[in-house]
């Protein structure tokens, strides 16, 4: 079966009025994933908040601005957040797996076959949770990269995924002047001109950003949707076709 794969945003795994991680929400989070995973659909999770779980733990009062600070927070804050998802799959019988990339994974043909070979080698073990996150500690260039959302598209075309899912902190793309989500989008071009910036103090994502990720996600044949990650429930509907969300239609040939 075609993996699910599943990108999770710093603003989805962080509070925005400290900076610390949002246990509740990785519990919220992790349980859904579980519950996926157990109905036989196999999930990759492509998860952000190593910067803001180190933020939190450098006892900093804001996303640092310079590179070394960030890489600094990433190297702290990557043990924090592997060690929680470690703890809480425990709990429902499933091991997590962790995979550190940069851009240059994906740009050399035989780096890119290890990284195949890794994550289909793992698939093999369906309690075992590939966890990826862009290697921020070393990286530079790919450290403000979309807040890890071209990376998730760049997964789930490596591994053919039947949908990714972008999960941010609204509940899906608005209509202008709005709250009202849209449900369904056809061309990615048509909605570019209702971008709002609403990225957070502490993300470095933003909808521009998913946007263009989604463009290259469905014109690469993988059906891609939006949805609001802390509320995490509605992710099994998401996953059976209905729930709040926005769903971004395949190109027509």
């Amino acid at each position: 079966m075609k993996p699910l794969v599943i990108k999770i945003g710093t603003g989805v795994l962080t509070r925005e009025s400290d900076r610390t991680l949002d246990r509740a929400t990785l519990t919220k989070l992790v349980t859904a994933v579980a519950d996926i995973i157990q109905s036989g659909q196999p999930c990759i999770l492509v998860s952000s908040g190593a910067v803001g779980a180190g933020i939190s733990k450098l006892g900093l009062s804001e996303y640092p601005n310079d590179v070394k600070g960030r890489q600094a927070c990433a190297a702290v804050g990557q043990t924090i957040l592997m060690h929680i998802y470690e703890s809480l799959f425990s709990h429902f019988g499933l091991s997590v797996a962790q995979l550190l990339l940069t851009s240059e994974d994906f740009d050399h043909p035989d780096r890119l076959g290890r990284v195949e070979d890794t994550l289909s080698n793992l698939s093999q073990f369906p309690n075992v949770v590939p966890i990826i996150n862009e290697n921020d500690s070393v990286s530079i260039a790919e450290i403000s990269f979309g807040d890890n959302d071209m990376l998730s598209v760049r997964v789930a075309r490596l591994m053919d995924a039947e949908t990714l899912i972008l999960l941010s902190n609204i509940d899906g793309l608005l209509l202008p002047d709005s709250d009202e989500v849209i449900p369904q989008v056809e061309c990615v071009d048509d909605v570019l001109k209702f971008i709002r910036d609403e990225k957070g103090k502490f993300s470095t994502g933003g909808m521009e950003s998913k946007l263009k990720a989604i463009s290259v996600a469905t014109e690469s044949g993988i059906p891609t949707v939006i949805a609001h990650g802390k509320h995490p429930e509605r992710l099994l509907e998401i996953v059976q076709g209905t729930g709040l969300c926005t769903r971004f239609s395949l190109p027509q040939s």
